[in-house]
């Protein structure tokens, strides 16, 4: 489903404006931790760092390295929930 900038801006707004988008990322942490994923990249993160090297591997790096296998690792479970809130936001605030 596509959903064009200045629309997915108009929800970031929103989302924000109303509190919501704090109370989904909380969601998400307390979702995330329950999972495993929290630990899966903890652990995925020690590995690039081992194999790199830590006077090789920056901040920067790092992100780019697990941000893939990151997002991937996220449970479709969490993202139907996630997504299914933000369509009740909506559809409760709709103006």
């Amino acid at each position: 489903m596509y959903v064009d900038l200045k629309m997915r801006a108009t929800i970031n707004q929103k989302l924000t404006e109303m509190g919501e988008r704090e109370r989904l990322k909380e969601l998400l942490r307390a979702k995330l931790t329950e999972c495993g994923w929290k630990d899966q990249m903890k652990a995925h993160c020690k590995e690039v760092i081992k194999e790199k090297g830590l006077e090789h591997v920056t901040v920067e790096d790092l992100v780019v390295e697990i941000t893939p296998k990151g997002r991937a690792l996220v449970p479709d479970s969490v993202k139907k929930e996630l997504l299914q809130r933000i369509r009740m936001f909506l559809a409760q605030h709709a103006t």
